[in-house]
């Protein structure tokens, strides 16, 4: 009996030990202090056994013993199986900062790391901005127009774009910009989502930029010159960094500077004759000032002994003599100006570059900088606002879209894509929201930003493809009418566009955070590099540590015991502390197919993707409980918390699930399982009673569709008719609708109006003939069926209208042929 007690005693002295990471010496004692109680008191074998265990740790675990032995041993081993880290990889690695994302790997977040990030909200100028002007840009966007008449925006909306300062959202007020916070940039970029031409045209230039590039590294003089004119419109920019052999990989670009001298005007020059092919740059066919990235070479070392000088980036104005630029390329769905810019044989001035001098050679860290915050930002933001309006169009559609006498949103096959859709809205504005507070805190979020740019544009990709499942034909017909259609496809730029998800997903989130944000990797490859075993000593063993310490989180947190501490109310505690459950399983996880696979785990992309996969669905769901715990709620929001978090850790564990399948080494597998789910899997999708309880509140005029669809553009009040604003009109008056509707169908269905009543209108005329309902109720309706009727009407042309050539056109029936034609064919 005692032999068991000791065992029992051990493993849970043990367990709290390493949950505590307290290290060798707690270790020690608990192992010392059982060993000798079993010696003491007639349980000699396992005594000895405990005592032998606590001089193995002794021996490993403290510093002056391990020292001498087994340190050396492991750092000889580290060296050869550690990945090389390349310099370009090392610039990624250390660009932008590590905030909850680090939290996150530790396998024990500390919530209150996170809630520290106060939110202030918007100033008074943001708001008002938001209110007037965005409205008004939102307003003057007729989609067709823009996508089938003129690809282009309108001149005057062009015009409007410039005078209010919408390119200058980032650029400081002393230089004429309006300064607004990473919040209030996203907010602008999600009211304008309401056409993505605008969204992308305004995003653009306030993302990856001059602008920004100039702001962090520009000399004064460059920063005096372009930042005005940046801010006014004057200047219009793009940036040229892809082309046809660098795309995702951006830093094999074949595009050269030479440092050279030319003569210009009798005088000699010292500058660069530049060679570039760039391809997919936004803006470009307007630009009128041209960032450029390209490999700078030296050969007659006139700036000092390097040949190689590297990524370097310049600013180019577009009458530079050897640029072509101007023409188009045509984006999917999508004609927002994007097209080629050719240099041959360019010479530009040494001070055309970004920084001068002194920035030569630093451009990929310069772009990996800037693109850690405009990737957390512009697709993000656009993403987020496409949602909104997408789920509002469809709640609106699908309550006064009526089949079998009921609106379809009453059928459970469209309840099940609205909750999903509100779901990926509700998550959607909460990420972005918090994440873009902790840029406001001075945050330089560089794996949350691939995890936004992934995630929420494929939350997109979902979401725009339930929204054109509920709309039916109403969507798939093109035409001024059609909303959604346009949108939908171009979804695929926002996949593609500034790092193409399928290399963010498999390379980037978890490639570049099991190093970045891992508490001691960096720390063990830099002792490493440095060859300082010393330092390697107080890493690995940390690391190690931290291994145990997440074993022992993973295993008791599995079977429910010892609950982490969260400051979260009620409905939201539950999912804090499960995050924290699944992050001591992620971090075992990760260190674990570190160890197993080493530098190999870069070329295994399904399971570094999957483990992705799970640091995202955790990020997601802390930006979730994270606004849930700042924000106002309404009535209804906290089912749409409950369907939200149990959506993504559903989703998280189903990544864990699939990670163990398929690592190599299946006995770690299995015991990987055994460790982190210990009971099984804890989630499973949403259940059906919310997604109906959503769905109801999303297709109706609600507390939850208000919060949800708040700082959008919803007044009908532009030069183009608002359809958002028309649902939402519709669903006010539609509860008194839905009674007139009963009304009079029940009526017809006992045969007390006519058969012959088949239209809601003639109805409508029968039942107020009949008294059944008032002159009030049927001048209510003519109305109110009248709007129904015009949402729901989708838009034809002439039958030559789609064929550009008219020369080519064929007429089937033959109605202006020749009259000779039409006897030979018998046709009289």
């Amino acid at each position: 009996m005692l032999t068991l007690l000791l065992i029992v005693l051990a493993i849970a002295g043990l367990l709290v030990v390493m949950r505590r990471e307290a290290g060798a010496p707690a270790a020690l004692i608990v192992l010392a202090v059982l060993g000798l109680v079993g010696l003491l008191f007639d349980a000699k074998v396992i005594g000895l056994l405990l005592l032998i265990a606590a001089a193995a740790v002794a021996a490993a675990g403290l510093p002056a013993l391990r020292s001498q032995w087994l340190t050396p041993r492991l750092f000889t081993m580290f060296k050869k199986v550690a990945p090389k880290v390349s310099a370009t990889e090392r610039t990624a690695l250390e660009a932008g900062s590590v905030s909850w994302d680090g939290e996150l790997f530790s396998g024990k977040p500390q919530w209150d790391k996170l809630l520290a990030f106060k939110d202030d909200g918007l100033r008074d100028d943001e708001e008002a901005f938001l209110a007037n002007q965005c409205a008004k840009a939102a307003g003057m966007c007729n989609a067709w127009d823009i996508a089938h008449e003129r690809a282009d925006l309108p001149q005057q909306l062009w015009d409007y774009l410039k005078k209010e300062g919408f390119f200058g959202m980032i650029i400081p007020k002393e230089y004429g910009g309006l300064g607004f916070s990473a919040k209030a940039q996203s907010m602008v970029l999600q009211k304008l989502s309401a056409n993505e031409t605008l969204m992308v045209t305004v995003g653009v230039p306030n993302s990856l930029g001059p602008g920004e590039l100039l702001l962090k590294y520009g000399t004064q003089e460059q920063k005096d010159h372009y930042l005005p004119r940046l801010s006014d419109g004057r200047e219009i920019p793009c940036f040229g960094l892809t082309g046809p052999r660098a795309g995702s990989d951006a830093t094999s670009l074949p595009d050269t500077g030479i440092v050279c001298k030319q003569t210009i005007n009798g005088e000699e020059v010292l500058g660069l004759r530049l060679n570039f092919e760039k391809r997919w740059i936004t803006l470009a066919p307007i630009a009128t000032v041209v960032g450029l990235a390209f490999r700078l070479f030296d050969p007659e070392k006139l700036l000092g002994d390097e040949e190689d000088r590297g990524i370097t980036l310049a600013l180019i104005p577009r009458d530079t003599a050897g640029m072509e630029i101007g023409r188009r390329h045509h984006p999917i769905g999508s004609p927002f100006m994007n097209g080629p810019i050719v240099g041959n044989d360019v010479f530009v001035p040494l001070d055309t570059i970004i920084g001068g001098q002194d920035m030569i050679g630093q451009g990929w860290r310069m772009l990996v900088e800037c693109l850690s915050i405009g990737r957390c930002i512009t697709l993000p933001s656009g993403a987020t606002g496409t949602a909104r309006y997408a789920l509002g169009w469809s709640g609106g559609f699908t309550r006064v879209r009526r089949q079998f006498n009921v609106p379809v949103a009453e059928m459970e096959g469209v309840q099940e894509p609205l909750a999903r859709m509100a779901a990926m809205a509700y998550i959607s504005q909460a990420t972005v929201y918090q994440t873009a507070n902790m840029i406001d805190h001075g945050e330089k979020p560089a794996v949350p930003s691939a995890i936004l740019k992934s995630q929420l544009t494929e939350f997109q990709r979902v979401l725009l493809s339930d929204a054109m499942d509920v709309h039916g034909g109403k969507a798939v017909t093109l035409g001024p009418r059609n909303y959604l259609g346009i949108g939908y496809s171009a979804n695929p730029v926002a996949i593609t566009v500034e790092g193409a998800n399928i290399m963010t997903r498999n390379l980037m989130i978890f490639g570049q955070g099991a190093i970045r944000c891992h508490p001691y990797v960096l720390d063990e490859l830099a002792a490493k590099d440095a060859n300082d075993i010393q330092a390697f000593d107080k890493a690995f063993f940390s690391h190690a540590g931290l291994i145990f310490g997440n074993a022992a989180r993973a295993l008791t947190l599995g079977f429910g015991l010892g609950k982490a501490s969260v400051p979260f109310d009620a409905p939201a505690a539950m999912y804090a502390q499960d995050v924290a459950r699944l992050s001591a399983g992620f971090g075992l996880c990760a260190d674990a197919a570190m160890a197993s696979l080493g530098s190999a785990l870069k070329k295994r992309e399904m399971l570094s993707a999957r483990l992705g996969d799970v640091l995202s669905n955790l990020y997601l769901t802390s930006m979730v409980l994270k606004q849930w715990q700042a924000g106002s709620k309404v009535e209804g929001e906290e089912a749409l918390l409950h369907y939200s978090c149990r959506f993504l850790l559903q989703r998280a564990e189903q990544a864990l699930v699939e990670v163990f399948d398929n690592l190599p080494n299946r006995i770690l597998g299995k015991t990987l399982n055994a460790l982190v789910m210990p009971a099984g899997r804890r989630w499973n999708k949403p259940h059906d009673d919310l997604a109906r309880d959503i769905a109801k509140r999303v297709s109706t005029h609600s507390a939850l569709r208000t919060k949800l669809l708040d700082n959008t553009w919803d007044v009908d009040d532009g030069e183009q008719r608002n359809p958002l604003a028309r649902y939402n009109a519709l669903l006010v008056d539609y509860d008194r609708a839905e009674v007139l509707y009963r009304t009079v169908n029940k009526a017809y269905s006992k045969g007390e109006i006519p058969q012959t009543a088949l239209h809601p209108e003639a109805r409508i005329e029968a039942g107020l003939e009949k008294g059944l309902i008032s002159e009030d109720d049927a001048i209510f309706m003519r109305t109110f069926e009248a709007e129904v009727l015009e949402m729901l009407t989708v838009d034809d042309f002439a039958y030559d209208a789609f064929a550009k050539n008219k020369s080519t056109l064929i007429d089937h029936n033959g109605q202006s042929s020749p009259a000779p034609q039409q006897e030979e064919a018998g046709i009289k």
